[in-house]
């Protein structure tokens, strides 16, 4: 059984240019080293109130380096929910801000990456074990707003899902084939600025629905189908548009309540091939999400709503939801 000889922290630089963790985890039989995994802690631009809370990378670095490391030497490589555990417990706060959800979610992940690599498997296989598997179908942002793009677009990610496709590498290539389509659109309108921080376009629309609008000429284009080969998803993160109780969408100069949120949403998902919104209301507007997920009858995601808490997704799941239609990101390939 390979057991932890050591971890090493590091400060290093994400996508965006701001500083996070990598970790390194070291494993072995005794003292001779058998394997090592490495992660980088990620984190997203819009983000939670209840998400677990990072520290300065520095300081990340330090724990990794000191209490992380000391905790968990000689400990089984193996045993990924006993090395969780011991991970939560030595921080001991309910959103990881002692020891930093940034030192925590990489020491978490190199582990997994160590463990794979000692028993000569993909992390895919060394997870799943016996248990049947299947890639689900990708869901990749065509256009950038909301703090991916400096608030140009008040909607944060318009994104494609390639129901129709027969592999992922399929949805890949028409993912390809589709943003190709889409820049070159926006070029020929003049409404190109550039590429937000995600990689999709940063566009310069009049208004939110004509994001929508572009994304189904852009899919056409490609020589695809909306609707059939391709459906829309959506990332509101409506948290961000949150202030006093009130809904606003700067790149329209309008002001919505809750009930007219969500009756424009249910008008985009009636005109356009949407099969999935993320965030559609504010992280405490408990009773707004609700009624839409009730009412949307596609898939409604909570990241900021839920966080990846047992306890929000306990709050909120009261009831049984309605089956969605359509397919969305949580189903598979066959």
């Amino acid at each position: 059984m390979a057991r932890i000889i050591d971890i090493k922290g590091r400060k290093v630089w994400d996508s965006r240019g701001r500083a996070t963790v990598e970790a390194e985890v070291i494993v072995g039989r005794g003292t001779t080293p058998l394997a090592s995994g490495r992660a980088i802690a990620p984190a997203g631009a819009s983000t939670g109130s209840g998400e677990a809370r990072s520290v300065d990378a520095a300081q990340a670095v330090h724990h990794v380096n000191t209490r992380i490391r000391d905790a968990l030497r000689a400990h089984s490589v193996q045993d990924q929910a006993a090395l969780d555990r011991r991970l939560i417990e030595l921080d001991g706060t309910p959103d990881k801000g002692r020891l930093g959800a940034n030192a925590i979610v990489a020491v978490s992940l190199a582990c997994a990456q160590a463990a794979a690599a000692a028993d000569k498997l993909p992390l895919w296989k060394s997870l799943a074990g016996e248990r049947r598997v299947a890639l689900p179908v990708p869901q990749i942002q065509i256009f950038g707003g909301g703090a991916h793009a400096g608030a140009r677009v008040d909607i944060q990610d318009y994104m494609v899902i390639c129901t129709g496709a027969g592999s992922f590498a399929e949805a890949l290539d028409w993912t390809a084939q589709i943003y190709a389509a889409a820049g070159a659109r926006l070029a020929r309108r003049g409404l190109l600025q550039g590429v937000a921080d995600e990689g999709g376009y940063w566009p310069a629309f009049k208004s939110n629905e004509e994001g929508l609008a572009e994304l189904v000429g852009a899919i056409a284009d490609a020589g695809l189908e909306p609707g059939a080969d391709v459906g829309i998803a959506l990332d509101v993160a409506a948290t961000q548009l949150y202030r006093s109780g009130l809904y606003h969408l700067v790149l329209e100069k309008r002001v919505l309540s809750a009930e007219q949120l969500h009756a424009m949403l249910l008008r985009w998902i009636e005109r356009y091939p949407i099969v999935s919104i993320e965030d559609p209301f504010a992280e405490h507007d408990a009773a707004a999400m609700q009624a839409f997920t009730k009412a949307a009858g596609i898939q409604v995601v909570g990241d900021d709503f839920f966080v990846t808490s047992e306890k929000r997704v306990r709050e909120a799941g009261g009831e049984e939801q309605p089956k969605a239609k359509g397919v969305a990101t949580h189903e598979h390939f066959g």
